[in-house]
């Protein structure tokens, strides 16, 4: 299965419509989006982006990587939002390569779902309130940060933890190009870590079943853990949900 939607510098863009969420109700298709970054928008990816009709995008990346990298090109009529929701950086290119990737990654994810609460929460209030018209959120690879929002918001939606899963292991697809990727961006530097760019579920599984445990189930921590009220879960399941 992919959702994946063909760009020629972007690697790991997908419409997030049609998971079934609360009540059997799917997501609407053509208004969520996740993405790689979106500073590498250019020529004829620019003109393939302007026919999603995107009108907000959400920038998940540490403001250094933006003042280094660039951000959503400002032809693009849109509202811009930059919410860094993780606090403690790292390497993925020199993980030691004898840990377990998957519970190491997922690890990083929970300091992502403690430091990065107050941000988690603005980007969930920043979709529900956002002008009609199509939102995408985004980091540098779409894989992690990208990931961990993907699966707060299904959830919200009411979207099984197996088909948040599902959603989160179609990086995989992008794996390879965004391996090549950070062989032409470092060429001086070696890939010392094996898993770097895969998105296996066990990854999102480890997550959504550590904040189960810590909060009693995924909403709760929504609820109780970002602060989110539920006139905003409300509001998400009216702007996204069909039926």
């Amino acid at each position: 299965m992919s959702r994946h939607i063909s760009f020629d510098r972007l690697h790991n863009v997908r419409d997030l419509g049609e998971w079934r969420g609360l009540g059997g109700r799917p997501v609407r298709s053509g208004l969520l989006y996740r993405a790689d970054s979106l500073a590498k928008l250019e020529g004829e990816d620019l003109d393939r982006f302007r026919t999603l009709a995107v009108r907000t995008v959400i920038d998940l990346r540490y403001p250094w990587e933006i003042e280094a990298r660039g951000r959503v090109p400002d032809s693009l009529d849109v509202q811009y939002f930059n919410f860094s929701i993780e606090h403690q950086t790292y390497d993925q290119a020199v993980i030691d390569p004898d840990v377990d990737p998957w519970r190491f990654l997922a690890d990083r994810y929970a300091e992502v779902a403690s430091d990065g609460a107050v941000e988690l929460r603005a980007v969930l209030e920043t979709i529900a309130g956002a002008d009609p018209g199509a939102v995408v959120f985004h980091c540098a690879s779409g894989k992690d940060r990208t990931g961990i929002v993907a699966a707060l918001l299904l959830s919200s939606l009411g979207v099984s933890e197996a088909d948040i899963a599902t959603d989160f292991a179609l990086t995989e697809l992008a794996t390879d190009r965004l391996v090549a990727d950070w062989r032409v961006a470092n060429p001086d530097r070696e890939l010392s870590w094996p898993s770097y760019g895969r998105a296996p579920e066990t990854i999102i599984q480890h997550f959504l079943a550590d904040l189960e445990r810590a909060h009693g189930s995924v909403e709760a921590y929504i609820q109780d853990g970002l602060g989110v009220g539920d006139q905003v879960i409300a509001a998400l399941r009216e702007r996204l949900l069909d039926g």
